[in-house]
Parts: C-alpha cells; structure tokens; sequence
C-alpha cells in the first residue's frame, strides 16, 4: 500500500496503471514469489504461531509444576532454558554445522525441536514430568537455535540475489511480528481450556510440520552432502567477526542495543502496577501497541533497500532510545502509548537491516558460522539486560530505570555514530566486508 501512495503522489503513473502492476512492484514480490520460499514459508508461519504461544506456555507450566515459593525461580529457569543453551550449541556443533546449507540448518533445528518438545507432554502423561525434566528438555531442545536462525537467513541469501535480502529478511520478520501479536492471546485461550502442556504439544506440532517442509520443499539442499569446510573449528564463525571489524561492530551494536533494553521488561511492569496503580491489563496494552507498531514497521522494511543500511541501522538505536523517553519522563498514558507503538515500528527494521549487512560481509562458505555466532551473542544480551533491571529498579525506581534505559540506548547509538564516522574515514587495514 505505501508503494501504491508514492508512485501515485509522484505523478509518474495513473492509478490504473499502479494497480495492474501491483504486487509486481513490490519489493516483497521476489521474495513471495520465488518458488522455494512460496513452499517454505507456510511452514515458517505456522511454526512461528507455535513459538509465540510458548512465550506464554514455557513459563506458566513452570508455574504450574514448581512449589509456591520458588515458582518465580523456576519460571526464570524455565524461560532462561528455552533460549540461552544456543550458545553452548553455537559451540559444540560448530565443527559439524560449520559449512551446512541454509534447509539443513533450519531442519535440523525444527526436528530437535518437535522431538524434545513433544518428550515433555508425553511425560506428563505417563506422570513423570518433574522440573528438573521439564528443564532439561526445554534446554536440550534449545540446543540448535542459533543454527537454525542462522539456516533460515542463510536460505534467504543462498535463493535470493543481493538486491532482495533486505526484503526477504523483512518476511521472517512480519512473520515473527505477526505471531507475536496473535501467539500469546491464543495460547492463553488453549491453556484456559486445557491447560499449558497442549499448548506445548502444539508447539512440537508446528515444528514438526517446518521440519516436514524443508524437507520436502528443499530436497536437493537437504540432501546435499556437506562442504569441505564441516571440519572447520567450533569457534570459526566468532573467528571471522573477531578479524572483521565492521561485523564486530555490528555485533557490539547489537549486543548493547538489546542489552540496554533488557531492564524494560522488569521496570515497565512495576512502573505500571506501583506508580500508575493500573492492573495487568494495561501492561498488555502497552506490549500490544508495541507488537502493532513492529507489525507496521516491518512492512516498510523493503522500502528501505536503496537506502545505506549502516545508517538505517545506528539510527534505530537513537531513533528507538528516543521513543523511549515519554515513559521515562513520566508522560501520560496515551501519549507514552503512542510513543510505544512508535518505538516498535522503529524496532522492527533491525533485525533485517543487520542481518542484510552480515549476508553483505560474508561469503557463502563462512556466512553460516557466522550467523551462528551472532546468533548465539545476541540471544543471551536481552535475558542479561533483564537480570540487571532488577537490581537497577531497586536502585533508582521503575520510572527512572525506564528513563536510564532511553538515554543510554541514545548514548550508545551516538557513540556507535561516531566509531562509524572515524571507521570509514580511516585508511583500509585488510577488512573483508563487500559493500
């Protein structure tokens, strides 16, 4: 629809013209229509709609099976184990995942997922689900996770030419902003009815089926025997950003971006319940007007491709921390709404506008390990964030943690500013990023 309004207000088409070349026009229209990814990515939508239903599911069952007085210990646990063991994988695997393809990656992933996924209803049916189990299974089913993020972008760069990254990292992203949106609310409405363990068991469900399509909508790829480059080292991928110092940059950035918003999680619901003496309510509320303003945002993202995406990328960091200082100042609830919902569709652009310039600055023998590292960095800065909202709360009050977040998220993309000046002004010391 944006690219409906430009080219009208240019004056260069009539409306009937836009319309008969619409969706051609798109952006997204090579990606949509591309003829592998049209087979992938009704699996990708359904798995999504799965994980944004065990973002609910993950910590209430732990609530659930935990003692009364340790239940936010094991909701933390639990949470905690569904995403952080991707590091030690990222490291373990690295020698034998180094130099897969972007479906074997994926796959992989997806079928360790359903497997020890749907381990943990089973259990339960049989009575033998303790925490430790349930822990256990969730950290083991975590284990591929960066691989699998780093196969799915990798496919975008292995099927897609360069110009159509942008946008076809901008598909992965509506589609998580989409079950992010519609996962929670749904698996509220199934545990209601019967309970968080089914609401699991779906989720094993929905990876089974992606694991199912890269399967079959990739047989070639998936069938492919591994490059040369399987016997690499673990720590190949973290090797290759270390030497190029735009990628360790970019991994800083977004390290400190996400680390910087991580006390959010733990200061905005205090500051609503304590200062604003409102119910939980209003805390979905304002997690909704975020999801919708991400959902906007990442459909922009193709527009963005002619723009320079290292600009694009440091000015979300500043233009986000901006968003961000209604809630910190205070503001009232409308106004630190709106501005919410603004800072999502400021978020939204991130992850593929960064995920482009790492396809850019890599080859295809090295990108995989080189998603992987990312990939397992970045996973661990937004829980670490979190664990130091507490203490930050504690310090200074939710309302102003909300406020030292803003201004240090600011700072740090000014500062990433001025290194990226003083970078591309200085002379060339052997960097292999490909512009």
């Amino acid at each position: 629809m944006l690219s409906l309004l430009l080219v009208v207000s240019s004056g260069r088409m009539t409306p009937a013209t836009v319309v008969r070349r619409f969706p051609y026009s798109s952006p997204y229209w090579p990606v949509l229509s591309n003829s592998l990814l049209r087979r992938i990515l009704p699996g990708l939508t359904v798995s999504a709609l799965g994980d944004g239903m065990a973002v609910v599911a993950v910590s209430w069952l732990a609530l659930q099976l935990a003692s009364p007085g340790q239940r936010g210990l094991w909701v933390a646990i639990a949470v905690a184990a569904y995403t952080v063991p991707s590091v030690v994988g990222t490291l373990v695997f690295g020698r034998v995942l180094g130099g897969r393809n972007g479906a074997q990656l994926a796959g992989w992933d997806a079928t360790l997922r359903a497997g020890t996924l749907a381990a943990i209803p089973v259990a339960y049916l049989f009575g033998a689900l303790s925490l430790g189990l349930y822990v256990t299974l969730l950290a083991v089913s975590s284990l591929l996770h960066s691989w699998g993020s780093a196969g799915r972008y990798t496919l975008i760069a292995e099927v897609l030419p360069a110009r159509d990254h942008l946008a076809g990292n901008a598909v992965l992203g509506i589609i998580a902003e989409m079950a992010t949106i519609g996962g929670p609310p749904l698996a509220g409405l199934l545990i209601s009815w019967g309970g968080a363990i089914w609401v699991i068991a779906i989720d094993a469900a929905t990876f089974a089926v992606l694991a199912l399509t890269y399967r079959l909508a990739v047989p070639a790829a998936a069938d492919r025997p591994a490059p040369a480059q399987t016997g690499a080292s673990r720590t190949a991928g973290f090797g290759v950003i270390r030497r190029n110092r735009s990628l360790l940059g970019l991994l800083t950035l977004s390290f400190g971006f996400f680390f910087l918003f991580g006390p959010v999680y733990v200061a905005l619901p205090l500051y609503i319940t304590d200062e604003l003496h409102a119910s939980a309510t209003l805390i979905g509320t304002y997690y909704m007007a975020f999801g919708a303003g991400a959902l906007v945002g990442g459909l922009t993202v193709g527009y963005l491709r002619r723009w320079p995406l290292w600009v694009v990328t440091i000015g979300i960091v500043v233009g986000f921390g901006l968003t961000m200082l209604p809630l910190g100042l205070g503001a009232p609830v409308g106004l630190s709404l709106l501005s919410f919902a603004i800072g999502g569709a400021v978020w939204a652009p991130y992850m593929p506008t960064s995920m482009a310039l790492f396809q850019r600055s890599t080859t295809a023998a090295n990108r995989p390990q080189v998603l992987a590292a990312n990939g397992a960095v970045t996973v661990v800065a937004v829980p670490a964030g979190t664990m130091l909202g507490g203490p930050l709360v504690s310090a200074l009050g939710a309302h102003e943690t909300l406020l030292f977040c803003a201004i240090a998220i600011i700072a740090f993309g000014v500062i990433a500013t001025g290194l990226t000046v003083l970078h591309r002004l200085a002379p060339p010391v052997g960097d292999t990023e490909r512009e």
